[in-house]
């Protein structure tokens, strides 16, 4: 892939006992002491560039012994560890206490706690180092020297930088009282009997010159701390959920908290949050991936949704850049900052996506749908345009009707699905796909934008653009269930190669294509069935790819693994074709595997089946917390609730299938439109809503705009 750039499709490694604390866009990956240990993927982040790679406290010139690590919040977090024993003693009698806070930067606050009769004196060093490295060099293990480094120091001050390239990264750190020297701070402490010692520690990102305000003054108290401030307005703001079942009422309350911590701000824009894709490696924007999670989480926070769709259109291609890959209309995949991404690729956003782009417009449809900020939404219309023009022009290159993706030069990624590891794509016998490819799922997609579109026509008051569309999507659906339909195997290719044959492998695409409604009504059953076949659910969820195609590996990234999300989704295309059981089962796993974790899903799990291991088995480089993982659980609540929002059509449709051990269910505040929803469905299935906008109604039919067949 070149030095550049490393994307979400890539697997990482980070070890089972690294600690990871996350705010914005910084985030420190430590030992569970809290030390960050050279040679290791150790380190705090800013803005993709390692400023610490090392961080290790010593007393007396001892390791420290690790006790316990107490995660207060996603930035915050308290180690605890036991001094080795003072001459004489036999036991341990100091403590250390290391709060760590982390947000544009950090802060370490030190406690020396000393549990003897008789004074202790104490030396603690702190040896520190920075080697300015990009995000990726450090994930992939490739670190080296670049630049011209340099250090300053005194009066308890350690500054250290790095320029390169024009670029220049630092970090000043600052403690009180210590004793500066080149790569170490010393603290000389005397604690009393049964007294303490207390000491902090600022780390302040420096670019080309200029500090970042930290997160965490010392002058302020930590709970007024813009984190703080944030994580608690997260949590007071939004809809309530009480649920008879703890464990479902864990995993909910789980997903709520990781939503929140994956927020990132942009400081020109701070009221304007986005999600990023996940932690610790993907603490950026992702057009699928932040689009997808916008989606599935947009009943507990629309402005993340709006946000998100926002920043997107901001970076919306506008000229045609084959090494970022950049094209008018086209949203980006991701987004970086690192001083390695920009000189690699010529800019800090990369395009290669083949899905964000339709993605887009279908979220623009959403927020339609839920009477998200009118006035906004119409604002973003030019975008989605844009956005149709770039599926017409570049998406379809060949006029075939089918959006397909290759890549423009060898840096680029070879898959741009959400399938983008190398070999994620392959027919039954194993064959890797050549380019140019059409994946079913991206003109699902396309289809959903297309009526996303004709709906945001109608709303504002155009509707030949309306009918427009919706004759688009009727002439795609038709296109796509003469092309990609399988007779002989009963269910639909995963993609067209670049011969246009189809890349017959039985894979999990199909569920996407069932939720967007791209798929014929008479032939839904039989993706139904096979979606449930023992060869594509394990018990744990969906498999991206059957045990019977030749290149099933449940230990794999894309190729048998389970994703959450993905079987999120294929959840809610089984219950949009009406296979409520199905769709139930398929929650319920999802659920189940959640429960399994503690209540946080991962990014992926192993594809073993659940009657061959009792317990899902991790992937062990996957991300956690990762963004759509975190909000499939919301999203699975809203599909067995068979709730639908179309506040331009008058209708709340809810159709309740909630399993019976979770007992009643009650939400309060739910936003919609400019009103605050109620919903409580009892055990025996009695749903109630109250609150409800003017001029909306319940119902238990899906809305035409959504029908599996849309009106003409």
């Amino acid at each position: 892939m070149g030095e550049g750039w490393t994307f979400a499709g890539e697997a990482t490694q980070s070890g089972g006992d690294s600690v990871t604390l996350i705010e914005g866009s910084s985030f420190c990956l430590s030992e569970r002491g809290g030390d960050l240990v050279p040679g290791t993927p150790h380190g705090l982040f800013h803005r993709d560039t390692r400023i610490l790679s090392v961080w290790q406290l010593r007393l007396d010139d001892e390791e420290i012994d690790p006790l316990s690590v107490i995660a207060q919040e996603p930035y915050e977090a308290l180690f605890l560890g036991r001094a080795r024993p003072r001459p004489g003693y036999s036991e341990a009698t100091v403590l250390l206490e290391r709060r760590r806070f982390v947000g544009a930067g950090m802060r370490e606050d030190l406690v020396l706690r000393n549990l003897g009769n008789e004074a202790a004196a104490c030396v603690l060093t702190l040896r520190v180092e920075a080697d300015f490295a990009d995000l990726f060099e450090v994930k992939e293990g490739r670190v080296r020297p670049r630049g011209q480094y340099g250090v300053d120091y005194g009066d308890g001050v350690l500054a250290l930088t790095r320029q390169w390239r024009g670029e220049s990264r630092g970090v000043r750190i600052v403690a009180e009282g210590a004793i500066s020297s080149p790569g170490q701070l010393t603290f000389r402490a005397v604690v009393p009997p049964r007294g303490t010692w207390r000491s902090s520690v600022l780390v302040t990102p420096v670019i080309d010159g200029v500090e970042t305000p930290t997160s965490f003054p010392l002058e302020r108290p930590v709970e007024q701390a813009g984190p703080s401030v944030r994580t608690t307005e997260w949590r007071a703001s939004g809809p309530r959920i009480r649920v008879g079942d703890e464990s479902l009422a864990l995993t909910l309350r789980r997903s709520r908290q990781d939503l929140g911590a994956l927020r990132i701000f942009d400081p020109e824009r701070p009221d304007t949050p986005v999600v990023a894709a996940g932690a610790p490696w993907f603490m950026a924007l992702f057009g699928r991936d932040s689009i997808l999670t916008a989606l599935m989480s947009l009943p507990l926070d629309p402005q993340l949704a709006l946000g998100t769709a926002q920043t997107l259109a901001r970076h919306q291609g506008t000229k045609t850049d084959p090494v970022t890959e950049e094209e008018p209309g086209r949203i980006p995949h991701e987004l970086r900052f690192g001083v390695e991404a920009s000189l690699a690729l010529g800019g800090t956003v990369y395009y290669g996506t083949v899905d964000a782009t339709p993605l887009f417009v279908m979220l623009l449809g959403e927020l339609c749908r839920w009477g998200v900020e009118p006035d906004a939404v119409r604002a973003l219309l030019p975008h989605a345009d844009r956005a149709l023009t770039w599926i017409d022009e570049y998406g379809d290159r060949d006029g075939d009707g089918f959006v397909e993706y290759r890549r423009a030069t060898d840096r680029g990624l070879a898959n741009q699905g959400w399938k983008d590891s190398w070999d994620g794509v392959n027919s039954a016998d194993g064959r890797i796909a050549e380019p140019p490819v059409a994946l079913a799922e991206v003109q699902g997609y396309v289809y959903g934008a297309y009526l996303a579109r004709a709906l945001l026509a109608e709303r504002f008051e155009d509707p030949d653009a309306a009918g427009h569309w919706r004759k688009r999507a009727r002439q795609l659906k038709e296109r796509f269930n003469e092309r990609f339909w399988l007779p002989e195997h009963g269910w639909y290719a995963e993609a067209l190669d670049g011969e246009k044959q189809p890349v017959d492998a039985l894979a999990s695409n199909m569920g996407h294509c069932l939720w967007t409604g791209i798929v014929a009504a008479d032939r839904a059953h039989a993706v139904a069935e096979r979606l449930l076949s023992p060869e594509m659910f394990s018990g744990w969820g969906v498999r991206t790819l059957a045990t019977s195609m030749a290149a099933y590996n449940p230990m794999s990234y894309h190729n048998g693994s389970v994703w959450p999300h993905d079987s999120g989704i294929v959840a809610a295309g089984l219950m949009r074709y009406g296979f409520t059981d199905h769709a139930r089962r398929v929650a319920e796993a999802v659920l189940d595997a959640a429960a399994a974790f503690g209540g946080r899903l991962p990014e992926l799990l192993c594809g073993f089946d659940r009657a061959e291991y009792g317990r899902p088995v991790p992937y062990p480089a996957a991300c956690s917390p990762q963004a759509w993982a975190s909000a499939t659980p919301l999203h699975l609540l809203r599909v067995l609730l068979g709730a639908e929002v179309c506040v331009p059509h008058g209708v709340v449709r809810l159709d309740p299938h909630l399993p019976a051990r979770f007992g009643t269910l009650s939400l309060t505040d739910v936003p919609v439109g400019t009103a605050q929803v109620g919903v409580t469905v009892t055990e025996d299935g009695t749903a109630e809503v109250t609150g409800l906008p003017s001029g909306v109604t319940v119902t238990q039919e899906r809305c035409a705009c959504t029908a599996v067949d849309p009106p003409r």
